[in-house]
Order: structure tokens, then sequence, then C-alpha cells
């Protein structure tokens, strides 16, 4: 996630920026309005601590983890220098110093100049398996000069200082090494009282036993005795040190093993390796005994875990991660103990070095009432190209709640097939289209022979790639479904050629409301431009044009000619095009990711064009859906069938000249399911679509709501024909006239003279064949 204060008008900045720190758990507290500046990056590993970068002009905020009292956190200072106050103590951190605090021990922080600093919150089920004597007292200090606390604090100003760029592989080191170095800097910083009272010093013995365990996992051999005699006790007393923390030497080293063996299964850098190999690594000698050690410690056998995708392994963590309650282990020692199967040779990792071959099923979780997750790709499978339909075999089933990280293509990729399509087997296997055929025949709700204008099965009436339907558990006709839009980010080019670049394209078309209004000859031309898009490098992410190019007659790989661009996903042959590069110079457009499309499927009989939007959502076109939004869509058939897709990278209101910077994009939402009797009172009388902000409610309006009904037979011909900005600005009004009258409670009289006064309207698109104009209702206008 990463948030900065600069895409606010002056006026807005504070409230937006007490908004992105309240949800990281920062309470703002002071600030110069004239001069505020903010940058929130963060990075969430995939153990579940949080990485979180805090650019700031001068000001001061609170650490405030108290809803979340199972953490611990860690303020470092980057630049500049702090005074942290709690309740019994101050204390000054300089460039470089450290503090640590559990989860329910607030501070407050105040710095005086420009500054820099990066806030960690680390689970403590990761930190719990090491540092068994709870951290106590008030935040502590670490000085960071020397030993283990310096290469600490320079691990952790590396990570910050990469932290736009660092992925989730990339970062596996940090977050495995963190905990040890945490726990390490707090021995060597802190009074034996610190650990445990009078029983300090034992604490901190038991702690660098905890490392030289760490240190000789992967023996076989490790015993107690061994590890005894290195720290110059008797065994005897080893035992001793940890029954006092209600555990045995025994069960301590299996659980750690055990979690490095986890870790090991899911890291690509091991994926050649069988998991025989890796347990046999980490110490234990025997298969069948590891299964059945991991199944009761996970809930799931290795291969299993194995196979599951990355968001239903991190799910299992959830449920299971940390040490067993002891009257679980007791019960699971005796199980263990006890006769059991023996585990096949495929679950022992001999098959073909556990490379996963099919996606765990929800029955994973069972019916646990968690969240679950899922991940939906974008193949030839998966998505529809041009329509929407009720009839539409799901690609994905979800219950209220669950989470899916979604791939969304953008239909545009084949204008620059070098950058956007090349090399990325996910758009090839979606886009694939030689003399033999396409991957994706239909394009378009026309007809499949082309009889209509002869463009292709399809004929492009109806262009996006949309991913889905997700069926949602439960949904009926007059529920609602929201859309919980969490994180949006570009698709990075496959070809090696671009590696770790991102592009979109912005074609200006026919159906552009600029087409026939053009000054230069030749006039009525179609024109592309190639946009670069980037989202790293310590500053707002932006995008700026690489190069530009006339359309000019395509024949396609069926050897149909397209004079215009009036057909999707046609091969660009660049020996036909001239490209100008001397485009746009100097002008960089701040990115601004969001959802085109994003529609439950039409109660209507047949294939719907895409185009269009209207109560069901759809191509709605609004840059509002972008991460933090919340889409509100009204169902109207059983199970919603949610589709998603034409991913933008920026757009502005109108999307005049046809599109968008087109890109293809990768995003996680949050699927809830409101129930018709259940709704709250703001969305009770919501049949349309309803985007909400964190500072907004944006009301969409149409010049025709429902046109499928309104319209008649040719209904997906007429709406081209009979849209009007007049019309949608009336049906806007209408909507939002309605929307204050039901949610506030004002009246008709309260609410028109609001609406003059204090409600923005814009134009959200005028080329979607039914224009959209939104009303923009600001929640800062309503006091309590």
């Amino acid at each position: 996630m990463r948030i900065t204060t600069n895409v606010y008008p002056k006026e807005q900045r504070r409230d937006a920026w007490r908004f992105a720190l309240k949800r990281l758990s920062l309470t703002l507290d002071e600030a110069d309005d004239a001069t505020l500046y903010g940058e929130l990056i963060q990075f969430r590993a995939s153990t579940g601590i949080d990485f979180i970068r805090v650019t700031g002009t001068p000001q001061s905020w609170t650490i405030d983890f108290r809803d979340q009292p199972a953490t611990y956190w860690l303020a470092m200072v980057l630049d500049g220098s702090a005074t942290v106050r709690d309740a019994g103590q101050e204390l000054r951190l300089s460039d470089g110093e450290m503090i640590c605090g559990r989860g329910d021990s607030p501070v407050h922080l105040a710095f005086s100049g420009d500054n820099r600093s990066l806030i960690v919150q680390v689970p403590h089920s990761e930190l719990s398996a090491r540092l068994k004597t709870p951290i106590s007292g008030p935040p502590r200090k670490i000085a960071t000069e020397s030993g283990a606390a310096r290469v600490f604090s320079g691990m952790l100003r590396s990570l910050a200082d990469t932290i736009s760029d660092i992925t989730t592989d990339q970062a596996r080191p940090v977050e495995l090494a963190f905990p040890e170095f945490l726990v390490t800097s707090l021995l060597d910083n802190a009074p034996a009282k610190a650990m445990g009272g009078a029983a300090g010093m034992r604490a901190a013995l038991l702690e660098r036993i905890f490392q030289t365990i760490e240190i000789r996992l992967s023996d076989p051999d490790l015993s107690y005795q061994q590890v005894a005699a290195e720290h110059g006790i008797s065994p005897r007393y080893l035992q001793k040190l940890f029954e006092s923390i209600n555990d045995s030497f025994g069960h301590y080293v299996k659980v750690r093993r055990l979690e490095r063996c986890r870790l090991d299964l899911r890291s690509p850098l091991h994926v050649q390796k069988s998991i025989s190999d890796i347990l046999f690594e980490w110490g234990f000698n025997d298969s069948a005994s590891f299964s059945r050690a991991f199944r009761e410690q996970y809930g799931i056998s290795p291969r299993e875990y194995r196979k599951a995708p990355p968001q239903e392994q991190e799910a299992v963590e959830l449920l299971r991660r940390g040490r067993p309650a002891r009257k679980d282990r007791a019960r699971s020692e005796q199980v263990e103990a006890e006769s059991e199967p023996e585990l096949s040779p495929e679950d022992a990792g001999e098959d073909a070095a556990g490379q996963p071959d099919r996606p765990m099923g929800p029955a994973m979780l069972g019916d646990t009432g968690i969240s679950r997750h899922h991940h939906l790709p974008a193949t030839p499978e998966t998505i529809h190209w041009g329509y929407l339909s009720k009839d539409l075999k799901p690609a994905l089933h979800v219950r209220s709640g669950d989470f899916v990280t979604i791939e969304a293509l953008t239909h545009h990729a084949n204008d620059d097939h070098e950058r956007m399509v090349e090399g990325d087997s996910g758009v090839e296997s979606v886009y694939r289209w030689d003399e033999n055929g396409k991957a994706v025949d239909r394009r378009g709700a026309g007809p499949m022979d082309a009889s209509a204008l002869g463009r292709g099965p399809g004929e492009g009436f109806g262009v996006h790639i949309c991913t889905g339907p997700i069926h949602v558990e439960g949904a009926m006709p007059g529920d609602l479904i929201e859309v919980r839009i969490l994180d949006l980010k570009p698709r990075p080019s496959g070809n090696p050629r671009f590696a770790g670049k991102c592009f979109g394209s912005n074609a200006a078309t026919y159906w552009g409301f600029h087409y026939n209004d053009l000054l230069t000859e030749p006039k009525q031309r179609e024109v592309v431009t190639i946009y670069e898009v980037e989202a790293a490098g310590g500053r707002l992410p932006t995008a700026h044009a690489v190069y530009s190019y006339r359309w000019t007659p395509q024949v396609d790989p069926s050897g149909v000619t397209h004079a215009r661009y009036d057909y999707p996903g046609v091969p660009v042959d660049p020996e036909t095009i001239e490209r100008n590069y001397d485009v746009l110079r100097n002008v960089e457009i701040p990115i601004r990711p969001h959802f085109g499309v994003i529609a439950v499927a039409p109660a209507h009989n047949g294939l719907v064009d895409s185009v269009p939007p209207a109560s069901f959502g759809g191509n709605l076109d609004n840059w509002r859906t972008g991460p933090g939004a919340r889409v509100f869509l009204p169902v109207q058939v059983p199970g919603a069938l949610l589709s998603l897709g034409d991913p933008h990278a920026s757009q502005g209101d109108s999307e005049l000249c046809g599109t968008a910077i087109e890109c293809s994009m990768t995003g996680l939402v949050q699927v809830v399911h409101h129930k018709a009797a259940g709704l709250m009172e703001q969305l009770k009388d919501v049949d349309y679509p309803l985007i909400e902000t964190e500072t907004e409610w944006v009301v969409m309006g149409f010049s025709h709501p429902d046109y499928l009904k309104e319209l008649g037979e040719d209904a997906q011909s007429e709406v081209y024909k009979q849209s009007s900005i007049d019309a949608a600005m009336r049906d806007a009004f209408r909507k939002a006239r309605r929307f204050l009258m039901t949610a506030k409670q004002l009246t008709e009289d309260e609410a028109i003279s609001l609406l003059s006064v204090g409600v923005d309207f814009g134009v959200s698109q005028i080329v979607n064949g039914n224009y959209g104009v939104h009303a923009v209702i600001r929640k800062a206008l309503f006091t309590s």
C-alpha cells in the first residue's frame, strides 16, 4: 500500500493523512496544515510482519496497537530525530536508533524537522516461539552503536530504502532473520529484570539456549545434553528451564524444525527439492513421523500444503500458526504414540519435486466461518471476453468475507505485443491467435459467425476481458454485493528486455468524444499512445508516454482487415506503423489504478455487451474504484456472478478519447454479501452502483439506468443512439437526492439545497454508449 498527501487538494491533506495513518494504527496528533506533507509505504511479508515507511514534514503521531494487542511493534528513526513519550518516560531517538514495545503500550513520537522512520508490526506468533519470556514493562530503547543491534539496524535501513521495489520472495531472508535479531537486540539492551523480574538471568540464559538450538536445528543428533554442556549447566537444570515455560526440550526442537520445513515447503528457492529432502535437511529422519507431526501442527499434510496456492497457505498459517496449548499437545502426543497408517510415497514427497498441479479446494478450511483466500488467475478458462451473462459457469465460488487475488488483463495488450504480451505465459495463453484459430474465440456479444459486420466471432460488440464470474454463496436478487478493493498493482512485462517495467495503452478511437471534432489533418484519425507505468522509486507513482502511432489497416491472423480499431485483441504489426517518440515530453501522469469493469450478471436472457454500464454495474469507468474503495452492486441473479476487468492505470473524468491508460493489473479484493433483510439504513434503498471511499459517497447515474428493460428488444443497439449527458445528469441527481433523503434523513428541500452548494457532479464517461454522471457527496459535510 502506498499513500501520499500530494494527490489531495491542500485543504483535504490533513484529513487524508490522518486517515492514512489511522488505517495502520498510527494517530496523527499535531501537524502544520500549511506545510504538511506525508508519504506512507506499507509492505507485508509472507509471515504477516508489516513494514511501514513513514516520511513527513514536522509532525507528531502516536503508535497505538491496542486494538491489536497480540502484536509487538518496533520504531526506527531513519532520518531526523524524535522525542518519544509514554505514560512513564520520555526518550530521545536519534538517527538509526530504535524503540520496541508491546501492542498494548502506545507511545507518542514528535518530529521537529523533516523526518523518515520505519514502523514494524510483528504478530505475537512470530516471536512467541523464540521469546518465551514476554516483553514486559514500558517500551524499550535499543541502542544500535554495536553488536547485533547494529547489524539489525543496517538490515532494516536497507529494507526501508528498497521498500517500494522489494518483492515477497526477496524479503524472505529479512522476515526469517527479523525475530532472531530482535530477540538478540532486546537481550543485549535489557537489564535482567526486564526479562522476568527476579528470574531475569535465568530467562536470558534460556534465550541464549534458544539461539544455540536455532543454529543447530539441522543436526539430527542434537540433544539436550549437548546443549547443556555448551552453556556450562547440567542437563537437569536445562530441563528445569524448559519446564518453567511449560515446555520440553524435545517438543521445542520439533516445533522449530516443523516451522523451518513449512517455510521451505512454500519457498520458490526450494521448489526443486522433494519433501523428503527438506525434512532430512532439518533434522527429521522419518517421513511418516514427520507427516504426522506436520498435520498435527498445521492441520494439513505437507503435500497438500505445498500444493495450496499462496493465499490458502497463509490462511493455514493464520489458523494453526504457533505452539498448541498444553492440553492440545498432550492429546496430540497421545495420538502420535498410537498406531497410524504409514505415509504413502506420494505424501513423502517423492513426486515431481512437489510441483503444484491443482489449487486446493475450498473444503480445506471447512465451515469454520473464517475468511478464505483464493487466487483467480486470468486464463482462457477463467475469463469471458466482451460480454456478461447469467448463464456463465462460475470460475470461483466464495463465501461472504472471502478474499480474492484476481488477475485482470487489458484488452489493449496487443497494441504493443512486445511489451504487454510477449514472455508472459498467462497473457499469451489468453491472446493466442494464429492461422489455426484463437484461444478465446468469442470477443463480444455479437453473432459467432460474424454475420453482422464481418469483424470476427462476437463482432467486438463488447470488448473487455472480464475475469470470473465469481459465485457468491447465498446471494439472491434484492441483496447487495460489496466489493472491497484492497490493492491493485500493474502487471510487469514478461519480456526480459523490459524486465521490471509495466506498460499500458491509450487509444484515441472512433468512438471517442473528440473524433468528429479534430482540428488538424488527417482528420478522423485513430492514435495509440503507449505509456510506461512507474510504481516504484520512492515517490508518487506516475506514468509517462513512450511513443505513439496512428492506426493503420491491420490484417488479423484469420485474414480479416481492420481499417479501424473495431475488434479487440487484433495484433498490431510493428512494420505497418510509424512510431513517434517525441510525444508528451516533460509530462507525468499520477497513476490512479482502478477496475473499469465491476459487474454482477444482469437478469437478461442471452449475452450482454460489456461496454454500456447500468444498474448491474459493468463498465463504470470511474477512477474512484481503486484501492480503498468499496463498490456496492444490487444482485440480479442467484449467486450474483461477479466479474472484474478493464484495469486502468489512470483515467480522467469523461475518458474523453475512448480509453484510459489500459494496463493489466492484479488486485486483492474482499467480497461481502449483504442480505436484503439486514441492510443498514444507508444501503436499504440502493438499487444502483454505489461507490464508497473513506471520504466520499459516489452515486452513479446513467442516461438509461436500466437500459435492458427500458429500451426494448433492441436495447443493446438503441442505448448507443439514445444516450445523452442531460439524461445521465438527471439520473444522478435523482439518485443522489434519494440517497440523502434515505441514508441521511434529509427532507427533499434540504437535499436539493445541499446538492447545489456542497455536492460535485462530474462526467464519469461519455464513450460507453450509456453515458455516466456521478455525484460526489463528501462525508465531511456531515458533522455527526
